[in-house]
């Protein structure tokens, strides 16, 4: 072939591939339809959460051409965490997000996430929740009537209380903390003396102030945002549990959506996932100088981390079984890889 006929074949082929381009642009266009989705969440909407769930919101829209909308409710303004849960799996709600050890109460694997001590630091956390047997777990959701699209950061929980600092184990006896109602914070609370009183999020600040319960746990950023810090005295850095939040789609929602929505629906969770991550972990920093305007902070020692591990071990010990002995095998063996690696 010529030069001249090289070239002529070239920039048809390349006329004809653009052509296609078009063609499948403005098919999987004709494949996204006018959409109002709703997100329900207990957080406020200035916390790092609520910034990654806007970001979230502005991706979807971006992406699909303005024609999906995601409509944000911060707040629990919806409902609390449990109602959203039964709000995405019966269809009412399209898209939620809780802890882990909230998303439990149907699925008792999501709990390896929140066993006492588990990791190190929040990069241990990623690479467990982001590998296979991160995917695998948010997979296992799906007979539920959930869609997990991944766990975004709400971080390492402190103890805060309007009595004292807590330096030693013995400090903790009988606090009323509030917790999580899910059976491995009632345990380990109770593994550690106190009293947990389980109680939803939007319900916590009330009875920090009417002295109802004495103190909560929440990471920095939580504390900082809900302005527990106007109705605690003390914050003492005890890194007990880590806090993933499950960030879940009604399984009837995404039933009803096509492939290329599927598409768009999973690229903007993963980016804001990952938006949301980093603006978490800059917040924490920023949110102990702030605290300390308003609170007595205090380190815990080394070796009472260590007597507190030991107190709460029968409790790890349990609920490893509840997990799934494979699920946590798995789980403990990868942490021991890459510390070993490290």
């Amino acid at each position: 072939m010529g030069t001249r006929n090289l070239r002529r074949a070239l920039v048809a082929f390349a006329a004809g591939a653009a052509l296609l381009g078009t063609v499948a642009g403005a098919h999987a266009q004709d494949d996204i339809k006018q959409r109002n989705l709703r997100f329900a969440f207990s957080l406020a909407k200035d916390h790092p959460f609520g910034q990654g769930a806007q970001k979230f919101a502005d991706l979807v829209a971006q992406k699909s051409g303005g024609k999906m909308k995601v409509q944000l409710f911060p707040g629990a303004v919806l409902g609390s965490d449990p109602q959203n849960l039964s709000a995405i799996r019966g269809g009412t709600l399209d898209f939620t997000s809780m802890a882990t050890g909230l998303v439990s109460s149907i699925d008792k694997q999501q709990m390896v996430f929140d066993l006492p001590f588990l990791f190190n630091d929040e990069k241990e956390a990623f690479a467990i929740a982001d590998g296979p047997i991160g995917r695998k777990l948010m997979d296992d959701l799906a007979p539920h009537g959930v869609v997990g699209l991944g766990v975004w950061h709400l971080g390492f929980r402190h103890i805060t209380n309007s009595r004292r600092p807590i330096a030693k184990v013995e400090d903790i006896q009988g606090l009323k903390l509030r917790v999580i109602a899910s059976p491995v914070y009632v345990e380990m609370f109770n593994a550690l003396g106190a009293n947990p009183v389980p109680m939803t999020f939007g319900e916590v600040y009330g009875a920090l102030e009417s002295r109802a319960i004495d103190g909560q746990d929440n990471p920095l950023g939580v504390i900082e945002s809900a302005k527990f810090q106007e109705v605690q005295k003390y914050l003492s850095l005890t890194r007990h549990l880590y806090t993933g939040m499950g960030f879940l789609m009604s399984k009837k929602t995404w039933d009803g959506l096509s492939e290329a929505e599927h598409r768009i629906i999973r690229e903007a969770a993963e980016e804001a996932k990952q938006f949301q991550r980093k603006a978490t972990v800059e917040q924490e920093a920023k949110s102990i100088g702030g605290l300390k305007k308003d609170m007595q902070i205090n380190e815990v020692s080394t070796a009472e981390m260590a007597r507190m591990r030991a107190k709460v071990q029968p409790v790890v010990d349990k609920f490893a079984k509840e997990v799934g002995e494979s699920v946590y095998g798995q789980v403990s063996a990868e942490l021991k890889r890459m510390r070993g690696a490290n």
